[in-house]
């Protein structure tokens, strides 16, 4: 009668000790990569007011395009978890390998489309005519960066499949500093202004993809994996990613039309909600974590044809979800008085912004089982039920924010929206994964 017990404890202790080796480094590497726009923002705003609008504006689209593009980790992560599951370390490799060269030809294809229509974008924004110049010359100079950036985004992808996210933290780490320090140099050093601070990072991004392909590449002899490009491979990668593509600009579009309904609200709640948004896009990192660990962890079980180990794991990640989001819960309620003053110092803005965070705080367990879930489905390889649920989220969550500003209740009523947004996604994915028609096991989804 105890051996039944003694083994789920058993169990539990290993998978939790699964989940804090990969999450932990997974979440610092999250965490370096909006350090980079931070330590060029912190660098280029002595420049002038001028320099630094034109590096908001230029940032915001460089951030836009890549994110666009994540699934080219998160794919990759299933695929190739998958096959380590299997055993099949080569084709792990293989798999990854058809990520990367996806990644460098759409990377080939943003270059195309951002060099020609800067000007044309940078005025979609609305840039003044001083912020302007600077925000084409960034972002002309920056896209020479996103083929790289996208390399790291498929190689950390490859890693996290072979469960390993300690080497993406640590070229996340040596990025940001080598970034820092060729800003430093080339922007005041050798004097060229914005453009300097565009070349660092540039060459920061281009370091840190060399340093990604040369592990793949000394993975790839060492199993004898070919690195060749494969046609038939690049396409069912870039089939994979569609539902993931679907799925994160269903994503993009909630949080944009969430920025629009708070512009309509005033200045002080749109002021707030910037508050708000990145308070919560900090905190959805470290959950965001739990889920990279998830993709790995869930892929490997699935490829090793162990279905119920993927389904003890999954049950032990929500668990740790709804922990974590219980603790960010009571840590932004505890720092809210502290939180505000550090962005704002208009009462009129605290005001708006302090019940709002209260429901943030309030929707931290329900933001964990999401991003659990959303980890489990995505190592499961089970992308085009993500797509679809994602649809219906913003099917449901449009009416409801465009209704906030009729209905009252200013921001607080918008976060209320944003939590039943949530409380979607949380129904959606459970339903899936209650359903078990996720556990398909073997090699490949």
């Amino acid at each position: 009668m105890t051996q039944a017990p003694a083994r789920s404890r058993t169990v539990r202790h290993r998978h939790d000790r699964e989940i804090v080796a990969l999450a932990l480094p997974a979440f610092g590497a999250l965490v370096a990569e909006p350090l980079f726009v931070m330590a060029d923002s912190a660098i280029v705003g002595h420049l002038g007011t001028a320099q630094l609008a034109g590096l908001g504006i230029a940032s915001a689209l460089l951030t836009t395009a890549v994110s666009i593009f994540v699934f080219l980790a998160y794919a990759t992560t299933a695929a190739v978890a998958r096959r380590v599951g299997a055993g099949d370390l080569p084709s792990a490799i293989r798999q990854g390998m058809d990520g990367i060269w996806l990644a460098l030809l759409l990377g080939a294809a943003v270059i195309a489309v951002f060099l020609p229509l800067a000007p044309a974008l940078v005025d979609l924004f609305g840039a003044s005519s001083t912020a302007a110049p600077y925000a084409v010359t960034y972002l002309r100079i920056s896209a020479f960066g996103i083929p790289a950036m996208l390399v790291v985004l498929a190689a950390s992808g490859i890693l996290r499949g072979l469960q390993d996210t300690r080497t993406p933290l640590y070229v996340a780490i040596a990025g940001f500093v080598a970034n820092g320090l060729l800003n430093v140099g080339l922007v005041y050093g050798a004097g060229l202004g914005i453009a300097g601070s565009a070349w660092g990072t540039v060459i920061a991004q281009c370091g840190m993809a060399a340093v990604y392909l040369g592990v793949v590449v000394r993975g790839a002899r060492k199993h004898g994996a070919s690195l060749r490009p494969d046609a038939a491979g690049i396409r069912a990668s870039a089939q994979a990613g569609v539902p993931l593509l679907v799925r994160t600009l269903s994503l993009r579009a909630i949080l944009l039309i969430a920025t629009a309904v708070a512009a309509r609200l005033g200045d002080a709640d749109i002021a707030a909600h910037q508050i708000i948004l990145s308070l919560w896009s900090l905190l959805a990192f470290a959950l965001d974590a739990i889920a990279i660990a998830g993709q790995a962890i869930i892929g490997r079980c699935l490829g090793a044809g162990d279905g119920q180990g993927a389904r003890e794991a999954c049950r032990r990640m929500v668990q740790w979800g709804i922990a974590v989001g219980v603790l960010l819960g009571l840590l932004v309620v505890v720092a809210r008085p502290a939180f505000l003053p550090l962005f704002t110092g208009d009462s009129a803005v605290k005001d708006a912004a302090l019940p709002a965070l209260v429901i943030v705080a309030a929707s931290q367990p329900v933001c964990g089982v999401v991003f659990v879930l959303d980890g489990v489905l995505m190592g499961a390889g089970d992308g085009p039920y993500l797509a679809w649920a994602m649809l219906v989220t913003l099917a449901v969550f449009t009416p409801a924010a465009l209704l906030m500003p009729s209905v009252g209740g200013g921001l607080t009523a918008l976060w209320a929206a944003m939590t039943l947004m949530m409380a979607m996604r949380m129904l959606t994915l459970w339903l899936r994964t209650r359903s078990g028609r996720w556990i398909v096991t073997g090699a490949s989804a």
